[in-house]
């Protein structure tokens, strides 16, 4: 395992008297993949926007690189390298599969450029470059270039998400149930592309069906109500009583 690239110590995010995450601690290594699962409502997208900038803690502060970012924009956070989805996927659907992918290699060429200089910029230039052809390969995409990403499935633009992050370039790339609303064939398919990328980069998938995640993640962590429950190896956080009872609702007697 690489050294630490991510850590979060005792972030809490309330809304009104609701504590939506609770006193949150999570550390990351360079290479690592981790899962976080748990039921809805368990604060696992909540500490997403807390560590990718899209909510400010309460209490507690995220360190990236060594590099306190706690009130660091999102923008900021991704030029750094720390990058995520989301679970609608955020993409330019009007315009075809290839432009979107030319769009976000602009983005990261020109870092702090907003929406409507992307969406002015020349791309004719970028068709043939070749960490687009490289996406468009990697991630399945080829087939679909000229297509319109509107009319595209949900798993192909699911897999079009991922390809528009990782040309970004990212250390860390988070993604918030990229599995979601999937049948079965298109969840091989992105799980595929996925695959693709460890060792690569580090990933922190959000999943809440933990089935999805085994065989994928080298660490699990669990959260219920805002707290962590278990973490450790996929297998250990299987048998813990607390995630039994809480996140399965078997009795921890049966454990």
């Amino acid at each position: 395992m690489g050294p630490q690239i991510l850590l979060a110590e005792h972030l809490t995010k309330r809304f009104g008297s609701f504590v939506a995450v609770d006193r949150v601690d999570f550390s990351l290594h360079e290479g690592e993949v981790v899962g976080i699962v748990g039921p809805n409502g368990a604060g696992k997208t909540t500490f997403f926007n807390l560590v990718t900038g899209y909510h400010t803690p309460d209490e507690g502060r995220v360190l990236f690189l060594g590099q306190d970012v706690t009130r660091a924009s999102p923008r900021r956070r991704v030029e750094l390298g720390l990058v995520r989805t989301f679970q609608l996927a955020s993409t330019f659907d009007a315009l075809p599969v290839v432009d979107n992918l030319i769009l976000a290699l602009f983005s990261r060429l020109h870092s702090g450029s907003d929406v409507r200089r992307l969406l002015a910029t020349p791309r004719r230039r970028y068709y043939d470059d070749p960490r687009v052809q490289d996406a468009l390969e990697q991630f399945h995409l080829s087939a679909r270039r000229d297509r319109v990403v509107r009319h595209l499935s949900l798993g192909e633009k699911r897999r079009l998400e991922i390809a528009m992050a990782v040309l970004s370039n990212p250390r860390v790339l988070m993604l918030d149930e990229p599995l979601a609303g999937l049948s079965e064939l298109e969840i091989h398919q992105v799980m595929d592309v996925l695959r693709s990328q460890v060792g690569r980069r580090s990933l922190v998938v959000v999943e809440h069906k933990v089935s999805h995640l085994l065989g994928f993640v080298q660490r699990l962590m669990v959260m219920h109500e805002g707290r962590v429950i278990a973490e450790g190896s996929p297998e250990e956080c299987l048998k813990d009583p607390e995630v039994r009872r809480s996140y399965w609702r078997v009795g921890a007697e049966s454990a």
